[in-house]
């Protein structure tokens, strides 16, 4: 299968830097796959769940934050605040946050403060998810 060269990189580590079969990152639309010779592009990234499949190896997910992916040349440049792998996810620190972002959004205070919850709460549920995908 055709491979492209992918950098996820986080705000303290680099989560990936190599060859990459296909990559499907979470837009403000829904997910986006990419393949081996994808068409020019710059797309925001939400916070969500990345799927990538290395040459040789099953699927591997990550939690991600806020970013932008830019697609260029058969390389792909993946930029976010946060990328965690599903071993260093704390589930029940995740939960937690969850349901503290439930509690602040129900207590519908200013809409920064709404909108912050709302984002805390997406991370956690992605965290989550990822976590759910690798270890069931």
């Amino acid at each position: 299968m055709n491979t492209f060269k992918c950098h996820i990189l986080a705000a303290d580590k680099v989560l990936y830097d190599g060859d990459c079969e296909s990559l499907v990152i979470p837009t403000p639309w829904g997910q986006y796959g990419i393949l081996a010779h994808h068409c020019k592009a710059i797309c925001a990234i939400v916070s969500g769940t990345v799927s990538y499949k290395i040459p040789g190896h099953d699927k591997q997910y990550a939690a991600v934050s806020d970013g932008l992916v830019k697609i260029a040349d058969n390389d792909v440049l993946i930029l976010v605040d946060t990328a965690e792998r599903p071993e260093e996810i704390d589930v029940n620190r995740a939960r937690v946050l969850a349901d503290a972002s439930r509690e602040a959004m129900l207590q519908k205070r200013s809409i920064r403060e709404y909108k912050e919850a709302q984002a805390t709460l997406a991370r956690a549920i992605s965290r989550m998810d990822v976590h759910k995908k690798h270890y069931e």
